[in-house]
């Protein structure tokens, strides 16, 4: 695969090349939820399931990136951080994609309709995500010049600013959740008592999402503790 071409590559030059792959490629999987739920609001199912298929690749790229980053970062390398701290990032941001796949999975397994009254605050919504998830790739993408000066200093600050800036996206999408179950809620009687099951656990996920997202930014924010 391309992946192994590149972390190959990569893990010669710096042991941080491949986590920042790794998260671009989660993030990727995340930030086509916005194009896939637009078009499950057109109920254009063959658009939704051409979305799916790119977060199912996406996702599937990110899974072979975090093996070979257990298998191949070096033991020898001289880290101001564990090894071991590394790795476990890698499976956090994996989080991120694993939970995009799910939701896109089952909202075109089912070919879910959602209630016209609930689109754009649910829209809304799913967009808060992504740019959490976003904001954590931005972070992570910091990881290069942190190594650099020993995850200290200036460099520690403007991560640590990201890291809030995560933390306020994170906290905006608990809210906006909040306001969309409200919405589901005063419909639930008028929609098949399945489907209201599906939609909150659609709405659930889409939450989890950022949630992952920023475990991420708290993860390198331990880092930056050590």
């Amino acid at each position: 695969m391309t992946s192994r071409y590149l972390l190959s590559s990569v893990f010669g030059r710096s042991p941080i090349g491949p986590i920042k792959q790794h998260i671009a490629s989660a993030h990727g999987a995340a930030a086509l939820l916005e194009p896939f739920f637009q078009a499950v609001m057109k109920e254009d199912w063959q658009k939704v399931e051409s979305y799916q298929k790119r977060i199912v690749e996406f996702e599937e790229d990110a899974d072979e990136i975090k093996k070979q980053v257990r298998l191949s970062l070096p033991k020898s390398l001289f880290l101001p951080v564990p090894r071991t701290d590394l790795l476990d990032l890698v499976t956090v941001q994996d989080k991120v994609a694993n939970r995009a796949k799910d939701i896109a999975g089952i909202v075109l397994g089912r070919q879910m309709v959602f209630p016209t009254g609930l689109q754009p605050d649910f829209m809304l919504f799913v967009k808060r995500s992504v740019e959490a998830s976003a904001q954590a790739l931005r972070a992570i993408n910091e990881l290069d010049d942190l190594l650099e000066t020993g995850f200290r200093g200036r460099e520690a600050d403007i991560v640590e600013t990201m890291i809030e800036e995560l933390n306020a996206l994170e906290a905006s999408t608990d809210k906006l959740q909040i306001t969309v179950r409200r919405l589901l809620f005063a419909r639930e009687k008028e929609l098949p008592p399945i489907d209201v099951m599906f939609l909150y656990q659609v709405i659930e996920w889409v939450g989890d999402l950022a949630d992952r997202a920023s475990r991420v930014g708290g993860y390198l924010h331990m880092l930056l503790a050590h």
